[in-house]
């Protein structure tokens, strides 16, 4: 394969994954589903554009909107398997951001 033929796959990943909000929401759906309101608290962001970015995600085949037909009806969030296999790579972020983000802190402040 072509190095051409990688670039624009790449630059295409890291544009989906580079929206604001969308690697906190995958991040959040990682290890189980979650309701609206739930992913709205834990991550800080308004409805509207809690809603914007899910729908968005579902669109792109990563997010799963569950419907369970309840008394009050429960929607729950998840990751399709598309989602889970970036699991790896959110990983390996968190890892990074964790030995290098910090170090860069005390710098910035100098």
């Amino acid at each position: 394969m072509k190095n051409t033929e990688i670039c624009p796959r790449f630059e295409a990943a890291i544009s989906l994954l580079g929206q604001r909000w969308t690697g906190l929401i995958i991040h959040q759906l990682m290890d189980e589903p979650k309701r609206f309101g739930q992913l709205t608290e834990e991550i800080g962001i308004s409805g509207r554009l809690l809603s914007e970015r899910l729908k968005a995600l579902e669109a792109d085949g990563l997010v799963a909107r569950t419907v369970h037909p309840e008394t009050p009806v429960r929607i729950e969030y998840s990751l399709t398997q598309k989602g889970a296999s970036l699991k790896p790579v959110m990983t390996e972020i968190e890892q990074w951001s964790k030995n290098w983000i910090d170090a860069l802190e005390p710098a910035e402040n100098s």
